[in-house]
């Protein structure tokens, strides 16, 4: 297989946004005078977006008078907060600069909204050569529309990408696309053999071995 281009996700796989996303949560539960949550709780559910949060946060669904006004108030924490504690994961920037350095096309396929993804990566000073975020498209992942966009986007064909995720989504989305999946175990998702990825790595820079 020859390998030109690597799609990313980004939560969980490039950057860990997972304590920006806890402390927006209970900076909201503070004020409205309700007790923080413990961060080992709310990591696993930053793969879903803010409604999840809420919905842990507040014990409650969609259905909730206040909901729409807690999940308006937690994006705009967050958004206020993107980079507080926000960072790539070890190993991250030095495989796109190998990218780079090769020459080989990288990019982010995201479920995270437009404003927010493109606000994190100028912050953290990330430069994909392609960007598809969750409203980018009127499909998002595990739908295979956004890979095959960014693959349109580079001009490049499916077959000689990879992505990487770490969420059973991600994988859903490669395989939907045609496109190797290669899932992490460092991520946010608890990695289970019915993911069904056609690779497992445990650090970033095993990547390079597939190049």
């Amino acid at each position: 297989m020859t390998v030109n281009t690597i799609l990313f996700d980004l939560d969980g796989t490039l950057v860990d946004t997972a304590p920006d996303l806890a402390y927006a949560l209970n900076t909201l539960l503070i004020k409205n005078e309700l007790p923080e949550k413990p961060y080992k709780n709310i990591k696993p559910l930053v793969a879903f977006g803010g409604k999840a949060l809420i919905k842990y946060g507040f014990n409650c669904d969609e259905n909730h008078p206040n909901f729409l006004e807690w999940h308006r108030k937690i994006l705009e924490i967050y958004t206020d907060n993107i980079d507080r504690n926000s960072s790539t994961f070890k190993g991250v920037d030095s495989v796109i600069k190998a990218l780079e350095a090769k020459q080989i096309l990288w990019g982010v396929v995201t479920n995270k909204p437009e404003h927010l993804t493109l606000l994190l990566l100028e912050k953290l000073n990330i430069n994909p050569d392609v960007v598809v975020c969750g409203d980018t498209l009127e499909f998002n992942k595990p739908h295979p529309a956004p890979l095959l966009y960014a693959c349109a986007q580079l001009a490049v064909q499916p077959e000689s990408c990879l992505f990487v995720g770490d969420d059973k989504n991600d994988m859903l989305a490669g395989a939907n696309a045609g496109i190797k999946t290669i899932a992490v175990t460092y991520g946010y998702g608890k990695v289970s053999q019915d993911w069904n990825y056609d690779y497992l790595i445990d650090q970033v820079e095993e990547l390079m071995e597939f190049l």
